[in-house]
């Protein structure tokens, strides 16, 4: 019996080694966009896991406060592994506009955003005959935010004061009406009680907080002690209610799924010594891409010290710009124009497919199903480095390429 044992154990090991190599191998940091800041204490450590459970793993059901009209029943649902939404999931958000210009919010007839699914004994919604602004909006991948939320105000307004002065684009901030529960930074600038947006595709949320309200209200049809008022589908109520009480999540995980988002790890840049990558970053400034995708920001004095005066690379100016008539779907949140889109963030951009199927869906709605693609649709205050991309060579095209497939 001695000597079987140790042959068993051997056996054993062989087993469990064949086995390890069958599985695949673990990703390495830089492929994953999920993941927090390096640096959090252990109480904060605390919160980020706390919030990532509720981000990634809770799913609403109608007992639990889901609808009664809603478009997913978690956050995951739309932000896979914090990456970037699928045209399957999609949200639809509708105004009434005239040239451009918002007229009506059309609140009273459940805008801004269409629930278009509901739970059993209530009923979705359906777009309204006064909405002639629809907009089709994919969701964003949710990495690298506490980084833009920490941008100062004052940087902002001078990114548009030198875009006027250099004339290639001109950039506008979008003035937001502040929400009872806002909070401002110390160097937050006050407009007449709006302060500047920075999160969304128009840029209509301030903060972090602010759109995570929105998502719990707007997506899933769920109250917080923020917001504690169901959804309600005008066509058919002005009191539709569910029958759980509100509000149907604490302040308490409404912060901790903030505060997962805020402090989530910036992309990471990928294959930065390859020759091609190196080229293509200096013809993405050559062709003026480097304008409105401003590849270095600066924070201001945070409350979090980890993002406090830190120099980062998100490739975005945070600012609305004109797209041109391509991709203007007529509708507006709040104060830009309806060919008014707020740059998107360029880091983590050849990791998308990984959250998309495994393809390319670019752009606000999607539309783009590879990063060419996305680039030739640049329209508006963009249109000449579309142009200029157009005009390289293959092998320019092909260098330009690989550098965003790895930032």
């Amino acid at each position: 019996m001695g000597k079987v044992l140790p042959y068993l154990s051997l056996v054993f090991a062989i087993w469990v080694s064949s086995c390890d190599s069958l599985l695949p191998e673990e990703p390495e940091s830089e492929e994953l966009l999920d993941g927090p800041v390096e640096g959090l204490s252990p109480e904060q450590e605390r919160t980020f896991l706390a919030g990532d459970i509720a981000f990634t793993d809770e799913i609403f059901t109608p007992a639990t406060g889901l609808g009664p009209i809603f478009i997913a029943s978690s956050c995951a649902g739309c932000h896979a592994g914090d990456g970037k939404g699928h045209p399957s999931n999609a949200l639809t958000r509708f105004s009434q506009t005239d040239n451009g210009v918002l007229v009506d919010k059309l609140l009273d007839k459940g805008g801004p955003q269409l629930q278009h699914r509901s739970v059993p004994g209530f009923t979705a919604e359906t777009i309204p005959k006064e909405a002639n602004g629809v907009s089709i909006v994919v969701a964003p991948a949710v990495t690298g935010l506490g980084f833009l939320a920490a941008v100062r105000d004052q940087t902002l307004l001078d990114l548009v004061g030198q875009q006027r002065q250099e004339g290639l684009v001109s950039g506008e901030v979008q003035w937001v009406d502040a929400p009872d529960f806002f909070q401002p930074q110390t160097w937050q600038i006050q407009n007449e009680g709006r302060y500047i947006g920075r999160f969304g595709k128009k840029a209509a949320a301030i903060n972090i907080l602010q759109q995570v309200v929105g998502a719990y209200k707007q997506d899933m049809g769920i109250t917080s002690d923020f917001d504690t008022e169901d959804p309600i589908n005008f066509g058919v109520s002005s009191d539709q209610i569910d029958p759980i009480v509100d509000p149907e999540l604490p302040a308490s995980t409404v912060n901790n799924v903030a505060f997962y988002i805020r402090t989530l790890k910036q992309p990471i840049p990928r294959n930065q010594g390859n020759p091609d990558v190196i080229s293509g970053k200096a013809i993405f400034e050559e062709i003026n891409c480097s304008a409105c995708h401003v590849s270095s920001l600066t924070t201001g004095v945070s409350d979090i010290p980890l993002f406090s005066e830190v120099e980062f690379a998100p490739y975005t100016d945070l600012l609305l710009h004109d797209m041109g008539p391509e991709l203007d779907d007529q509708h507006v949140d709040g104060n830009e124009k309806s060919f008014e889109w707020r740059t998107p963030p360029l880091w983590g951009l050849g990791l998308a497919p990984n959250s998309q199927g495994g393809d390319f869906f670019l752009m606000h709605d999607g539309r783009a199903q590879s990063i060419e693609e996305a680039i030739t649709m640049h329209s508006g205050e963009a249109k000449t480095m579309a142009e200029a991309y157009s005009g390289l060579n293959q092998n320019e095209k092909d260098q330009l390429i690989k550098f965003l497939e790895n930032l």
